[in-house]
């Protein structure tokens, strides 16, 4: 891929007129479910300077899940002022912005007023639950689904084939979107005046940060919101009048790696370009390199999202694996299979609140300590179960404590179960997608646990690569961001600058772990259909 123009859409920023094509530095941004986070990069990929500041999840009643626009922008800005100035250099030396965020996170505006109407509303949110279960349950849905598996016997036709296998969940954005439409008199009104706004964060930054000027979405963002068809590339107008939401509600869709616009200059001083929005597990996928089909990328963050690079075609399972597009560069589109398990670094910072331990870190000679979890086992369920169960009603639990159980054990049976739910998603994505796997590389916090780390090579049977900054979001938004200024040249200088801290080779046979992870399973099944109504 040769490199792109530096700003395709508009003349390029004043402070880059007479700079040699690799001056300079790159800004990576992640504004991701826990930690906003933020790298300037130098044309090495060394990071030269990095802040961060915690993502503030607020909880209005049971199952909801919110963020507060005005905190999260203020945080946003600050960040990327702490993360230069810890650089060392000028905020006019930043050629290019590049924004990962997380996803199917959303909010709606006032077009003219730029008020938001409700606060952000996150993927993590169960308020449309009951709304899920309705619609999956449903006559209409269950007639798309035998009519299109009807229509795939005589045509083969890959999109029918998705078609037939679709099921709304809670993390769609969706049927939340179509929950607040229904429920938010304010939303729905500006929507009749067409004085409404809709974006996920990225989109929402973007206004932001150009003050109003720029409105847009990328393909990585578009695609795992439940409204984008990603064999036609457009947002679905089948799905959208299902759920009577206004295809004009939705903003554009742009390339990947993209002048979208420029930085304000009252909000940072400069213009700076914004070359790059993507979604932050397609922003990991690009940072970890994962360019060839069977690429393999296992993030263990705030959730666990294990991706499979499927080259240029679309694909879909039954299990709960679902197609999405890594990114578009120019000609160049890139389509993941993802499968997802909501709860990991969640559960882990639940241990800690509870002062099962002080530091994270402390969690892997904690449960080393240790020959087994002494029957103990945990549902990491805080909202509901993923792939291959699809429960959104499911809850947390510890199953099998005894009078001897110690906060060792209750670590440990933590640790195991992201392991365990990482064997779970393997397990679907080899049987279904069925594409041979070339390699794994593992990033998110979780990942610098070499316990969870160990097991899981151990249960799927394979190497698992850890990078030297596990970060690969930040990484990605600014590899992006800078093959659209020419900082870099293509994906192959890219790989170069890949670095692997350890390579986790299977020590054990998956059999060693096969009655425990059976046992597991039973803790799992009792603790669905928990929640009635939530």
């Amino acid at each position: 891929m040769s490199a792109l123009p530096a700003v395709p859409d508009e003349g390029p920023p004043e402070q880059g007129v007479s700079d040699p094509p690799h001056a300079g530095f790159v800004l990576g941004l992640d504004v991701g479910s826990s930690v906003i986070r933020c790298h300037v990069y130098d044309r090495a990929a060394r990071i030269c300077g990095s802040s961060e500041q915690k993502v503030q999840s607020l909880y209005p009643q049971t199952g909801w899940v919110e963020i507060d626009p005005d905190v999260l922008w203020n945080q946003f800005v600050a960040v990327i002022k702490e993360t230069v100035k810890a650089s060392g250099i000028g905020m006019h030396q930043i050629v290019g912005l590049g924004i990962s965020t997380q996803r199917a996170t959303f909010i709606t505006w006032n077009k003219k007023t730029g008020k938001q109407f409700h606060n952000f509303i996150s993927w993590q949110d169960l308020r449309a639950a009951d709304l899920v279960k309705s619609w999956n349950n449903s006559f209409i849905v269950k007639l798309i689904h035998s009519s299109c598996r009807l229509l795939h016997f005589f045509t083969r036709s890959k999109r029918l084939l998705g078609a037939s296998l679709f099921t709304f969940t809670t993390q769609h954005v969706s049927v939340r979107l179509a929950w607040v439409l229904q429920n938010l008199v304010e939303v729905r009104k500006a929507v009749e005046e067409g004085n409404c706004c809709f974006g996920t964060v990225d989109t929402w930054l973007l206004h932001k940060l150009t003050k109003g000027s720029k409105y847009a979405t990328d393909f990585s963002n578009a695609s795992t919101t439940g409204l984008f068809d990603p064999y036609e590339m457009c947002w679905s107008s089948f799905i959208t009048s299902l759920l009577s939401i206004p295809l004009s509600l939705l903003p554009p869709v742009r390339d990947t790696s993209h002048h979208f616009g420029t930085v304000d200059e009252e909000i940072l001083g400069v213009p700076i370009p914004i070359v790059a929005l993507v979604a932050d597990q397609q922003a990991a996928m690009f940072g970890e390199c994962c360019f060839h089909t069977g690429d393999v990328k296992l993030t263990m963050g705030t959730g666990t999202f294990l991706d499979i690079n499927t080259g240029n075609n679309p694909q879909q399972s039954v299990g709960g694996f679902y197609p999405l597009i890594g990114w578009k560069i120019g000609q160049e589109v890139v389509c993941l299979a993802e499968g997802n398990a909501g709860d990991t670094g969640t559960a882990i910072k639940w241990a800690q609140q509870l002062n099962l331990f002080t530091d994270a870190a402390e969690t892997e000679g904690m449960a080393k300590s240790l020959e087994d979890s002494q029957g103990v086992y945990f549902v990491p369920s805080f909202s509901g179960l993923q792939a291959p169960l699809n429960d959104p009603q499911a809850c947390a639990s510890f199953m099998g404590l005894k009078p001897s159980t110690s906060k060792h054990h209750l670590v440990r049976a933590i640790l195991e179960s992201i392991a365990f739910r990482n064997k779970q998603l393997y397990e679907i994505m080899q049987k279904e997608i069925r594409i041979p796997v070339t390699k794994i590389w593992a990033d998110g916090g979780v990942c610098k646990n070499s316990f969870v780390m160990q097991m899981t090579s151990d249960l799927i049977n394979q190497n698992i690569e850890r990078p030297v900054h596990t970060d690969m979001s930040c990484r990605g938004a600014a590899f992006l961001a800078g093959l659209a200024v020419g900082f870099w040249t293509d994906k192959e200088e890219l790989k170069k600058l890949r670095q692997s801290e350890r390579v986790f080779k299977p020590q054990k046979k998956w059999q060693e772990y096969e009655m425990s992870m059976e046992n597991w399973i039973r803790a799992v099944k009792r603790s669905m259909n928990w929640y009635t109504k939530i």
